[in-house]
C-alpha cells in the first residue's frame, strides 16, 4: 500500500465521513485507485455531496460542468491535488 500524505489521509476522511462511509477506514482507500465505479465505487450523487463537502471545508467551489471533473475526481491523489491547488489559505 502507497504512502499517504497528511492531505490525502485528511481527504480521504473526509470523503467517509461525507459520504457516510461506515465500512471504510482511510487505510483502505489507495491513493491512485479510482473513487468511482471499481475503485470505491462511488456514483454522481457521491461526487455532488463530496464537492460540496469540499466546498465547506477548503472554501472553493468544484464546479458540475468543469472539463477536468473526470481527472480531478479520478482518484484520492488526484483529488487532493486538486485541493492543494485550489484550497483558500
Amino acid at each position: 500500500m502507497a504512502e499517504l500524505s497528511a492531505l490525502e489521509q485528511e481527504v480521504a476522511q473526509l470523503i467517509i465521513d461525507a459520504l457516510n462511509l461506515e465500512d471504510v477506514a482511510v487505510a483502505d482507500i489507495e491513493p491512485e485507485a479510482p473513487l468511482f465505479r471499481d475503485g470505491l465505487g462511488l456514483d454522481s450523487i457521491d461526487a455532488l455531496e463530496l464537492a460540496l463537502a469540499i466546498s465547506r471545508q477548503y472554501g472553493f467551489q468544484l464546479r458540475s460542468d468543469d472539463e477536468n471533473n473526470a481527472q480531478i475526481f479520478s482518484s484520492l491523489r488526484a483529488l487532493s491535488a486538486h485541493i492543494d491547488q485550489h484550497r483558500a489559505q
